[in-house]
């Protein structure tokens, strides 16, 4: 199946958002090196006869309004001498430049993007290397299916947002395309004063015995190794199973983020064959904005969590009971608090240009299942599928998501999905290992 890329334009701010060029600084949440990266991902929307406006026009008006509100995204990033730290250049007449694509297919012929077709997916967002990341941190693409149907695909760069600010910023689009006058909740920009660090710094919480300091290390450098994706259904009544088997064994009850991401670490660890003493590290993020004292402003859009650690050797994760490693991981959100946060940014401050790292072997999960993705409706009805394409994330190549099944495939499938990327030569043996626990 091939795409054809019909046209991109750059889209501008329906009005002038400002009268002469300037700099914004971000927070120290922004700025953390672990999300110098460009986030990927594509939203499906299923045809609606009642809606017969054309998907691309639409979005484009919208977005045009939008960035009137929305100007940064518009902005190009750049690193200060003094530091090394990002900062976003805003500049005149700038804009969003949005792809126009089609492919003659329907969207049904393809399950709605829900059984996941790397080659035919990746033709859908757009992928703009390091530095064209920088210089344009925001990219769409709308493509258009025989069906009359579309997927809209985006690349943001994560120094900007989180998926939650995105969010935001697309449910603004939403309302705009849907006819509103004016989006609902107006953007809250204040990064440096609600999230900058304190004066003088002081850190309360020891990220020394998380974190190490290396400034030659790159947590995404390219390491020769391939990495592949995995998706797997969990099924509801598979997941109760486990989560009873856990409670039995521990008298503890456990969240399926807990759970089910002590056994995915364990067996993606045990597959791969890590030597024993080696140092693995499960990492997560937090959602602060409700969290730190005073909480953020309904409209800070911009990085808004912070990330949770976990620590052990290869063999201690390996050896030990799956409802202790599920412990672990329900005891780290203890340290989620106010203080925890100050820390963080804090830690960042002091120690920034000598290279933060959660080290080599840690990998990352997200839950996407409860991010709101349903309802940035642009006429056309919510998205019926959401895809991420990106495998950095958190300072690791291998990410794993939870996400949740197509709305198209209600009443065939139960439960959620799994999205875990995998070295290739570990890949039968995290199989093997699973299938043990499903048995």
């Amino acid at each position: 199946m091939q795409v054809k890329i019909q046209e991109t334009v750059t889209v501008q701010p329906a009005r002038p958002p400002f009268d002469h060029d300037h700099v914004l600084p971000l927070s120290h949440l922004d700025t953390d090196r672990n999300l110098h990266v460009t986030f990927r991902y594509l939203r499906v929307y299923a045809a609606n006869d009642n809606h017969p406006a054309e998907p691309f026009h639409v979005i484009t008006a919208a977005l045009s309004t939008a960035l009137v509100h929305y100007y940064p995204f518009t902005g190009t990033l750049r690193r200060r001498h003094l530091d090394g730290r990002l900062e976003l250049h805003c500049h005149l007449r700038k804009g969003v430049p949005v792809i126009r694509a089609a492919v003659e297919c329907s969207l049904s012929s393809v399950n709605y993007l829900d059984d996941l077709d790397e080659k035919f997916v990746e033709q859908l967002v757009p992928d703009p290397g390091l530095e064209d990341g920088m210089t344009r941190p925001v990219i769409l693409q709308v493509t258009g299916f025989g069906c009359g149907g579309f997927v809209l695909g985006a690349a943001i760069h994560h120094s900007l947002c989180d998926g939650l600010g995105a969010s935001l910023f697309f449910n603004g689009m939403a309302e705009l395309a849907r006819g509103a006058g004016q989006i609902t909740v107006e953007p809250v920009w204040d990064r440096v004063n609600l999230l900058g660090p304190r004066n003088p710094s002081r850190i309360e919480f020891p990220f020394q015995d998380i974190l190490s300091l290396d400034k030659d290390f790159s947590p995404y450098s390219d390491s020769g190794i391939r990495v592949i994706k995995e998706c797997f259904n969990v099924k509801e009544e598979w997941l109760d199973r486990l989560k009873e088997l856990l409670h039995e064994k521990s008298g503890l009850k456990f969240t399926t983020f807990e759970a089910l991401g002590a056994l995915i670490w364990r067996s993606r660890v045990k597959a791969s064959e890590i030597f024993g003493d080696e140092k693995v590290g499960f990492a997560y993020s937090i959602n602060i904005r409700k969290l730190v004292k005073p909480p953020l402003p309904v409209g800070y859009w911009g990085n808004g969590c912070v990330p949770m650690y976990v620590h052990l050797t290869a063999r201690e994760l390996v050896e030990q009971p799956i409802w202790k490693t599920a412990d672990l991981i329900k005891k780290s959100k203890y340290n989620a608090t106010d203080e925890y946060v100050r820390s963080y940014i804090d830690f960042q401050e002091l120690h920034y240009e000598k290279g933060i790292t959660a080290g080599a072997r840690v990998s990352g999960f997200t839950d996407w299942r409860h991010l709101g993705h349903s309802t940035v409706d642009f006429g056309w009805g919510g998205p019926v599928t959401v895809v991420p394409l990106s495998r950095h994330l958190l300072g690791s190549v291998e990410p794993c998501f939870f996400l949740p099944c197509s709305s198209a495939s209600e009443g065939k499938k139960d439960g959620f999905k799994v999205l875990v990327h995998l070295q290739e030569d570990a890949l039968q043996g995290f199989r093997e290992e699973m299938d043990k626990l499903k048995s």
